[in-house]
């Protein structure tokens, strides 16, 4: 497997985004995250979507240690500042799992509250059902785990198409074409940064088609499982999906109803957001975190 890394000075002077890197070698793959907050501290693990990377959390951190929480926030594979795998076939559904567990694992994290969003999310659901004995509590936004036999929207199978056909595949535009606010020139900038050229991409490119759209696909069975184990998940799980998402919306609802731990929850709507809720709503949604971890001691 080749891996091309992002140049450090690309990373230079990016807006409101003062955290120090860190980096840990996952089979032989270097992964990068964010670490802020006392260690002996219960962890938010952040978990960011496609084609976005750990910048997207800058609203968020600050709010989350502050409260006193340890704050992690990785890069996927093929993301930010982590490593990038230069084919579209080094990249699979398990791969990306199987990397996020070991990283969770090696940094033996405990007494996690997972926040996942898009891609954040069919992964980290996995690897907290995987691992139900690290983490505590979910916060899930603008994502889901499929498993090929829901009806996918137009929205995303035309997303999926745009992604592997473009011509162009401009990071910082497609982040602001998930958003609503309009972002500054120095934001789509740090949205592009990890990506010099489209050598840099593949990761980017192929993660929509690596969603399951039938029961052909490879993770089918092993999705339908994890949403059985949802079926029996009692800790607390909580819903903020966003009003202005045309690729998830409505998708809340059936985890509201699926999972035992969600069913006392006082789910959330984030208003006047779009896709990358984040983004919009940043400062909200971490607030909105700290309160259901104290609500769920």
């Amino acid at each position: 497997m080749k891996l091309l890394k992002t140049p450090e000075i690309r990373f230079e002077n990016l807006p409101d985004f003062p955290f120090e890197p860190h980096y840990l070698d996952v089979k032989r793959i270097r992964i990068h995250y964010l670490d802020e907050g006392p260690r002996s501290s219960e962890c938010v693990l952040l978990m960011h979507g496609e084609p976005s990377w750990c910048f997207l959390y800058r609203y968020m951190i600050p709010i989350l240690i502050n409260a006193g929480y340890r704050t992690l926030a990785p890069d996927l594979v093929g993301f930010g500042r982590s490593d990038k795998p230069t084919e579209q076939s080094d990249h699979t559904y398990r791969k990306h799992v199987e990397w996020i567990i070991q990283w969770v694992r090696l940094l033996n994290l405990q007494k996690i509250t997972l926040f996942c969003q898009d891609w954040g999310s069919l992964i980290g659901l996995r690897v907290a059902i995987e691992n139900q004995d690290r983490f505590s509590r979910i916060v899930l936004s603008n994502g889901g785990l499929p498993t090929g036999e829901q009806r996918m929207s137009d929205a995303f199978l035309n997303w999926r198409e745009f992604s592997r056909t473009a011509d162009k595949f401009d990071v910082g535009r497609i982040v602001q074409g998930g958003t609503i606010k309009n972002l500054s020139r120095d934001v789509i900038k740090a949205y592009d940064a990890p990506f010099p050229d489209d050598s840099f991409k593949a990761g980017a490119r192929i993660m929509p088609s690596l969603v399951p759209i039938s029961k052909d696909d490879p993770e089918h069975l092993t999705n339908k499982k994890a949403i059985e184990q949802f079926g029996k998940w009692k800790k607390p799980f909580l819903t903020a999906f966003s009003d202005g998402d045309p690729i998830t919306k409505g998708g809340e609802k059936f985890w509201q109803e699926t999972v035992p731990g969600a069913q006392s929850q006082n789910h959330t709507t984030i208003r006047d957001a779009g896709h990358f809720v984040q983004e919009d709503r940043g400062p909200e949604l971490a607030k909105l975190i700290i309160r259901f971890i104290k609500d769920n001691p």
